[in-house]
């Protein structure tokens, strides 16, 4: 069984103008598509072929192809999965307890988070994790994940952000944490907190 390319959750343009049109287009129809086809190369006729993404990421020292493009189809999987039309706000339950608990507000850990991803050199990813039962916020380089051996960025990643310039390039430019504010406002905390619950 390869992997499928999933449907977008939300219409091309249906986080204007937050991200726009052209980008997702290219971003999901594109990149995610690229990731997609590379991965099904790189792991047929191995052990890996019929596993789960999140088994083939956890089990151990990874090829350069199927790391590269095993994290990049996983990520941009729980990306578009953790955006929505009807996002932003503020999460609720026992996701905006925990938020409270291990950061000691929504603010600050809205600034560790931007600070995550604004930092991260290069290409790579901001991400919310559970570790240990408690939140915690980290970034990998390139398209490596938490679930990976061998990142210093360890647990079950719960939310991620895609700060790759193929995320936010035409639209923001250079200007990254514009971009990055702007992702607080398409944020589906509802999945982010049945992510949370799943992790715990």
């Amino acid at each position: 069984m390869s992997f499928k390319l999933p449907e977008l959750p939300f219409a091309h343009d249906a986080l204007e103008p937050h991200i726009d049109a052209r980008t997702m287009e290219i971003h999901h129809g594109k990149h995610h598509a690229g990731y997609t086809n590379k991965l099904n190369a790189a792991i047929e006729g191995t052990d890996l072929e019929g596993k789960s993404i999140e088994d083939i990421l956890t089990s151990g020292t990874l090829s350069v192809g199927v790391r590269n493009n095993g994290g990049g189809y996983f990520n941009h999987c729980m990306f578009w999965d953790v955006m929505s039309p009807n996002g932003g706000g503020s999460p609720e339950g026992d996701l905006a307890s925990a938020i409270d608990r291990d950061f000691g507000s929504l603010e600050a850990f809205k600034e560790a988070f931007s600070n995550a991803a604004a930092t991260r050199f290069g290409s790579g990813w901001a991400w919310l994790c559970v570790k240990n039962g408690k939140l915690e916020v980290c970034s990998t380089a390139n398209q490596d994940n938490p679930l990976m051996k061998g990142v210093d960025c360890d647990g079950t990643p719960i939310m991620g952000i895609d700060v790759w310039e193929h995320a936010y390039y035409l639209n923001y430019q250079n200007r990254r944490p514009d971009y990055i504010n702007a992702f607080f406002n398409v944020i589906n905390w509802e999945k982010v907190a049945a992510n949370y619950a799943a992790a715990v």
